[in-house]
């Protein structure tokens, strides 16, 4: 069982004790058996925390429909010192499990879950048959802009979902015993534009089990998906098939299966597709040992992706490194076309479990795209395989630099080992500190949820940080100022190029949202003073 540890932190390095400081804890009390599934970091620095409880609803049904005892999707947002902004319930009238979540550039959110619900409730379409993918899509507030269900009459399970550079987005899951498929189990890719308009669908199969486990947007507007494949290749070419609706007329959406056409090394493999920005397969690359290679999460770098997992294979097919003991960490760097740059592997002992990933980059824009990369910090957990130690089951961090080689590692370990406690999802973010989510209860089928933001001085150092920034820049409607350093109230002051002071607003913000719309077209001249007496100052373009 993998266990998060959130309350008194002492850290072990291999370069000797370096304390961590909690900077604030939210626990979300609960009677029932929750799941946490994510933590999304917003734009303005705030914490969208999403999963499935069961809700008990209170109020009027709409007539004929039933009461749901089921789980519903949860969200809750956190402001920046970990205070609840709003909570939400999204139910049909089955069980429906929220997955994935995305911020979108207007600062609202992109939410994914797998339903089993038909029509009713807050849910507004019908079933397509079996379970389906439910996707809502919701403002800063957590209001509702529109709803929409994927599927047909197989079984979809939702896994991720992006945003792309034109404003729509890919959404990811899986697909089992498809008419359309390959195998038992198949990647199932669909292509919304930001109105939640179906553009193209996509499967891709092997003739055994893939299972996307992470997705990416890539620059060029397209996508990278990490998919756990146990599949072999699949002979011939890759098919145009056009689908039908209900009524048997001809659908608008553009369909296509695409067969694997790389064979696995072993058990399990590390199985890379990249799409372009219309959803078509640009390239496809598998890696793996001859025993089972578990990918679990991706990373863009300037010069291409670091991809990373679990790995129970000795040096074997394309993998040129071996394991010391269980399962170790297998990390890849491979460059735009997929090809490989580097491997490494790492071992905490016992069961290694990957969980994040964050490229982090240099300062110096002048060198080449692989000295870009500062380093990588990887997090993830150890999990004891039939036996106890001190360290079982204990959160990590591993730091390397961007060929791969090891800096420092340490563990995060704590007290009332008692309890039941699984850690979820992990964040780096922008100012150096950590995101930990995750469960925590007395007993199992009673679970809370727990978030913790960690500060490390070790992580802090390697931040490139800004007295003052402001993004986007150019900005129509509205602007996002970051500060740098530390303070407890500042001022943010807006003057135009005559000094005539036009806004002020008072803030404990790291990041804080300003309103732009009156202003007109022209430069002008942000300013931050704080209760440190510590002065900014930086141009705002407003287009």
């Amino acid at each position: 069982m993998k266990k998060l540890y959130m309350g008194a932190y002492t850290v072990c390095t291999i370069l000797g004790l370096s304390a961590q400081e909690v900077v604030w804890q939210k626990d979300i009390k609960s009677s029932t058996q929750d799941f946490l599934s994510q933590v999304t970091t917003t734009i303005d620095q705030q914490y969208l925390i999403t999963g499935s409880s069961i809700h008990s609803r209170s109020g009027k049904l709409e007539a004929g429909s039933k009461p749901n005892n089921g789980y519903d999707f949860h969200l809750i947002k956190l402001d920046q010192q970990g205070k609840e902004v709003w909570e939400k319930y999204f139910a049909g009238q089955n069980h429906d499990f929220l997955s994935a979540t995305v911020t979108t550039q207007d600062g609202g959110f992109l939410v994914s879950g797998t339903s089993y619900s038909g029509k009713g409730l807050d849910k507004k379409d019908d079933s397509k048959g079996g379970s389906d993918i439910w996707l809502i899509r919701i403002n800063e507030f957590g209001d509702e802009l529109w709803q929409k269900t994927l599927g047909s009459t197989a079984d979809e399970e939702a896994k991720a979902v992006i945003q792309t550079t034109d404003l729509g987005f890919f959404v990811a899951g899986n697909i089992q015993n498809s008419a359309q498929g390959y195998g038992s189990k198949d990647v199932w890719i669909t292509r919304l534009d930001k109105d939640g308009k179906e553009l193209s669908q996509l499967i891709l199969g092997g003739k055994g089990l893939d299972e996307v486990e992470k997705m990416i947007p890539t620059k060029d507007g397209g996508a990278l998906l990490g998919i756990y494949s146990r599949s072999s290749a699949v002979q011939g070419t890759m098919s145009n098939v056009q689908s039908t609706g209900n009524s048997g007329t001809p659908d608008t959406r553009h369909f296509t299966s695409v067969q694997k056409t790389t064979e696995n090394y072993g058990e399990g493999d590390y199985w890379i597709v990249k799409l372009d920005k219309t959803g078509k397969v640009e390239w496809e690359k598998n890696y793996g040992g001859k025993g089972d290679d578990h990918i679990r999460t991706l990373a863009s770098t300037p010069g291409g992706f670091v991809i990373g997992g679990e790995s129970r294979s000795e040096r074997s097919g394309n993998k040129s490194v071996g394991i010391e003991e269980g399962t170790d960490l297998w990390v890849m760097a491979l460059n735009e076309r997929g090809e490989e740059q580097w491997q490494k592997s790492y071992n905490f002992k016992n069961r290694d479990i990957l969980m994040g990933m964050s490229v982090i980059q240099s300062q110096d824009t002048s060198t080449r795209n692989q000295d870009l990369i500062k380093g990588i910090l990887l997090g993830g957990y150890t999990q004891a395989e039939g036996r106890i130690e001190k360290d079982d089951e204990t959160f990590w961090m591993l730091y390397v630099d961007g060929n791969g080689n090891e800096q420092w590692r340490k563990h995060v370990s704590g007290e009332s080992r008692k309890r039941e406690e699984r850690l979820s999802d992990l964040k780096l973010n922008r100012d150096g500190s950590i995101i930990l989510a995750g469960t925590s209860a007395e007993e199992l089928g009673k679970e809370n949820w727990k978030i913790v933001k960690l500060g490390d001085q070790q992580v802090n150092v390697l931040i490139v940080k800004y007295d003052i920034k402001i993004y986007p820049n150019p900005v129509s409607d509205y602007a996002y100022v970051e500060i740098g350093f530390d303070f407890k109230e500042a001022d943010i002051l807006v003057y135009d190029m005559s000094g005539r002071q036009l806004q002020n607003l008072k803030t404990k913000n790291k990041v804080t949202k300003i309103n732009t719309q009156a202003l007109v077209q022209g430069t002008y001249l942000v300013t931050i003073k704080t209760d440190t007496n510590k002065t900014a100052n930086a141009k705002l373009i407003k287009k």
